[in-house]
């Protein structure tokens, strides 16, 4: 069995995602944001590195049908109809919409994914169907990789805690270290300290203290409050879309 995480997709080799099931874990924001926009209706998110990009590719399809989303530093892009948050993924906005998404490092981490077999997105949102599916992968394949969004490229503490949840889920709750790499270890004993409380370490991340002095409190908790979205996005030919999920996995 291998079970790997990557505190941030940064230097992550390309023969380390080739051919493996990969789920990328932005819990603060963008992995939250598109599990409540495809819940809510949303038909499909494309990421892209830039905010260049993103204006461009906008050009190329009926304006009507679709949403820029994204941010810079936290703060929503000059321009664009949305930010990052999960509550402005109203039903409302977002239901028959294509999102053309751009983030400062949640979309970087999806797009680190390729070669993979499959990838998928996870947050607490989403945590048991995930889990379930995590799960599915290790008895199939004996082979599992979490990406952390991270920080700008560096460790991020409410990403490894997301991370260390969802292995727990994954493994079925056996302490195993053989075949864990270090950073797998590490995740797992974070979601040991800090218990089942997803407030506290989202809270505690400078992530999340960011987001609370720029007024985005009610964003964290939000992404605190585990599977209020049982769905399980798909990131697959540039685009993220709802995964099939079973009634059972749903339950979880």
């Amino acid at each position: 069995m291998r079970v790997d995480v990557a505190f941030t997709p940064a230097g992550l080799a390309g023969a380390e995602v080739a051919g493996r099931t990969v789920f990328v874990v932005d819990v603060l924001r963008a992995s939250t944001t598109i599990a409540v926009a495809l819940a809510n209706g949303s038909r499909g998110i494309i990421p892209v590195s830039s905010i260049d990009e993103a204006m461009k590719l906008v050009q190329t399809l009926e304006r009507r049908e679709v949403l820029l989303a994204g941010e810079r530093n936290a703060t929503r892009i000059s321009g664009f109809d949305l930010g990052n948050s999960p509550l402005e993924m109203t039903e409302s906005t977002v239901r028959g919409k294509t999102l053309i998404m751009t983030t400062t490092n949640g979309t970087r981490a999806l797009l680190a994914t390729t070669g993979a077999a499959t990838v998928y997105l996870a947050a607490g949102v989403n945590l048991s169907v995930a889990g379930a599916r995590a799960r599915e992968a290790l008895e199939q394949h004996r082979d599992l990789l979490v990406i952390c969004a991270g920080r700008e490229g560096s460790f991020g503490l409410d990403d490894a805690y997301a991370a260390g949840r969802l292995l727990a889920l994954a493994l079925g709750g056996r302490r195993l270290r053989k075949g864990l790499n270090d950073a797998a270890l590490v995740s797992l004993d974070l979601a040991r300290r800090y218990g089942v409380g997803w407030l506290r370490p989202l809270m505690a991340s400078c992530a999340g203290r960011d987001l609370v002095s720029l007024g985005f409190r009610d964003d964290i908790a939000l992404a605190a409050d585990e599977d209020s979205c049982p769905v399980l996005p798909q990131f697959a030919d540039r685009r993220i879309t709802l995964a099939p999920v079973t009634v059972t996995a749903a339950a979880q």
